[in-house]
């Protein structure tokens, strides 16, 4: 049995932390698209009413709320839209980050192997980039997940904002 050494250790406690991390933060961005959805079904009927009560006497119709009906959307989804585009141009630079980075890793390692003095050594040496690329893609996929958790979280934000606030505000 192989002992392993104290960086491994110290990276498996680190990647289950996030791991961790990301379980609850997908927890809490499932728990505010339920909130996000039982607001917006509150509005809707709230809203609704507010029309229905509208048409039936235009004169005492609330043309303020019929106003926020379109800008809030507008706003929200237009904050929503600038979040997740922002987050996805970082996640797309990390992302070819790696990928330059595991392309200089290869080129190491193809060196290694073609200069290896013996078959011994080269498969050695194409036995350590091998284990050391899948603690690598292990660890870019924990980072990628948890940057599209916060994506998914931070384009949620501003709706499920607007969506809380106006519920609250249309309980009268």
């Amino acid at each position: 049995m192989t002992m392993l050494d104290k960086t491994t250790v110290n990276r498996l406690g680190h990647d289950g932390r996030r791991a961790a991390g990301n379980a609850r933060s997908a927890g809490d961005n499932a728990v505010h698209g339920g909130e996000m959805l039982r607001a917006a079904s509150d509005v809707i009927a709230a809203r609704l009413t507010i029309m229905a009560e509208g048409l039936a006497n235009p004169m005492k119709a609330d043309m303020a709320e019929m106003s926020l009906m379109s800008s809030e959307k507008v706003e929200a989804m237009t904050a929503s839209a600038g979040a997740l585009a922002g987050n996805l141009g970082d996640l797309a630079a990390r992302v070819s980050k790696s990928a330059m980075d595991e392309v200089a890793h290869a080129q190491r390692a193809a060196s290694q192997i073609a200069g290896a003095a013996s078959p011994q050594a080269a498969a050695t040496a194409h036995y350590t980039y091998a284990v050391a690329w899948w603690g690598r893609a292990a660890g870019q996929m924990l980072t990628l997940n948890t940057e599209l958790l916060k994506a998914q979280a931070d384009a949620l934000r501003p709706i499920h904002s607007a969506a809380v606030a106006n519920a609250k505000r249309l309980k009268r």
